[in-house]
């Protein structure tokens, strides 16, 4: 059944094809969570595990799940169902929570979601989600969405603003039990600290005091707590993931049975620990896992969420890490949240190709033991979150700033930061022009194997036809576009209007935009306009 459930959710990315929820979908959510020694229960006591994966994007300065350039959020949603995950986990920034729009849409598959607000994009995304019995875990992965903060607060994003955010958002879905939890903040790391005393720098203390603020809306919601780089006894490990000092010092919230603990979990080809140069490894791994989290588990004393782990798994020691791993949460019948099921990140791929569509097998092979297999859905239209607007027939993306990614570390020889996408130069080249057209490159994002840009086109007369060229080395392959068509020939990318982009008013000005498969990104390439 497993192999069947990966092959139904290719067919469907391969179709195009959008498919409905079965009508007892929503019913089959597991509605409001509790906790129970270290298990996670339903409102009847019956033991539920997460699996989830996680969707990024809406943390960056898209301020949208990634791929939507490429697919629609229909069939992405499809294909994570049809994969066996019963949860997604939705990065998002506080800079767009606030932010009016968000960019790199592609209207022709995702037109009702082009003028939507970043918030109305997550209420569509948990919509959307909840009819193929999807439930969510909002991920407050950033604060701003230019990089991973140690801490949950910055200069421009306060303490303050951390909690009303989330006490907003605990409001807007406290009467929706797809929403099923709250990760507080994303990997605590650096001077972040483990009941130090120092308000500045304990995390516990925050998240004591986050975690409060949420329930004093919402009494039903889970609270997800992420452990730490740097742990009491001087032993690293990976951001946010250290959670030994838990046995000495839990945290306790108003709401009894809420708080469920989520460390993260990394191959050596994203960071090379020590323990994976032991000897006796993998076999050291279970002990490594035990003493830094998975005791809370083996002792009944919390429910863990592990996180984030992921890998490209294309060396031995990779594959090794995640067979054990999977047999560990197997056998601990822990939950999770892989990372990712984006292509585009940068240390880890994810579980789809960079076309958004081929299944990475390989990986959903390993991850079989821990999924719960799918039946195939039969295409229909999806339903819209009551609250959002009529939808839109602009196909028009609109922008914000550009997306940046969280570096890894160069600090701390051990620890290292969960795999992101790259990010793209934070300035922009000079327009280029032709007599009726401007264009200016916009890059969006980039990883090991390929980029996402955008085209601003401003035309200052009437352009009934224009091409855009520029030379991309290392560019192989235009695996996506819109309001164009392009084209490779040796390293020279040619771009010509399609579609909503094909003709400009004076005026007017467009965003259009690609992806590619590329071993390395354009940076400012020089481009040759012409129009018509």
């Amino acid at each position: 059944m497993r192999g069947a459930a990966i092959a139904a959710a290719a067919t469907l990315l391969a179709s195009g094809a959008v498919a409905a929820p079965a009508a007892s979908a929503a019913a089959s959510l597991p509605g409001w969570l509790s906790t129970r020694g270290s298990t996670i229960v339903t409102a009847s006591g019956t033991p539920f595990t997460i699996k989830a994966v996680a969707w990024f994007g809406m943390e960056t300065s898209n301020c949208a799940p990634h791929g939507l350039w490429s697919i629609s959020l229909d069939a992405g949603l499809d294909a994570i169902a049809g994969m066996g995950f019963n949860a997604i986990r939705l990065p998002f920034s506080n800079e767009c929570l606030a932010a009016k729009t968000s960019n790199s849409i592609n209207g022709s598959v995702n037109a009702d979601l082009v003028a939507l607000s970043p918030l109305r994009l997550m209420d569509t995304v948990i919509a959307r989600a909840k009819a193929r019995g999807i439930s969510v875990i909002l991920d407050r992965h950033r604060p701003d969405s230019g990089a991973q903060s140690e801490l949950w607060y910055t200069a421009q994003y306060s303490e303050k603003r951390w909690i009303d955010d989330w006490k907003m958002l605990a409001a807007r879905y406290k009467n929706e039990p797809a929403v099923i939890g709250v990760d507080l903040h994303n990997e605590p790391h650096g001077p972040a600290c483990w009941n130090c005393g120092d308000p500045a720098r304990d995390w516990r203390a925050a998240a004591t005091r986050a975690g409060n603020a949420v329930l004093s809306v919402n009494p039903k919601l889970l609270i997800v707590v992420e452990g730490v780089e740097r742990q009491n006894d001087g032993s690293n490990t990976w951001w946010g993931g250290g959670l030994k000092d838990v046995r000495s010092a839990p945290v306790t919230l108003s709401v009894k049975n809420r708080v469920v603990y989520s460390p993260h979990e990394y191959p050596a080809t994203v960071h090379a620990q020590e323990w994976f140069s032991a000897p006796n490894y993998p076999a050291n791994l279970e002990g490594i896992w035990d003493a830094n989290w998975g005791y809370l588990v083996r002792q009944n004393i919390a429910p863990v969420l592990l996180g984030e782990f992921g890998t490209k798994l294309e060396t031995d020691s990779d594959r090794a890490w995640l067979k054990t791993l999977v047999a560990y949460l197997a056998k601990t019948k822990t939950s999770y949240a892989y990372w990712s099921f984006n292509p585009n990140s940068g240390d880890t791929g994810g579980l789809v190709a960079d076309d958004w569509k081929t299944l990475q097998k390989a990986k959903l092979a390993a991850l079989a033991p821990i999924l719960t297999p799918a039946a195939t859905p039969k295409p229909t239209t999806s339903p819209k979150p009551s609250s959002s607007p009529k939808p839109s027939v602009s196909v028009k993306p609109t922008t914000v700033p550009l997306p940046s990614s969280s570096p890894k570390p160069t600090s701390s020889p051990k620890p290292t930061s969960s795999p992101k996408p790259t990010s793209s130069p934070s300035s922009s080249p000079k327009p280029s022009s032709s007599a009726a057209l401007r264009a200016e490159w916009i890059p969006q994002s980039a990883w090991g194997e390929g980029y996402v840009a955008e085209l601003a086109l401003t035309a200052t007369g009437s352009v009934k036809a224009w091409t855009v060229a520029f030379d991309a080395p290392g560019t192989t392959a235009i695996t996506s576009a819109w309001g164009m068509t392009c084209s490779v020939t040796g390293s020279r990318v040619t771009c010509t209007g399609d579609g909503y982009g094909a003709v400009l008013g004076a005026g007017q000005t467009v965003r259009v935009g690609l992806q590619a498969a590329a071993t390395r990104a354009p940076t400012s390439p020089k481009l040759t306009v012409a129009a018509s």
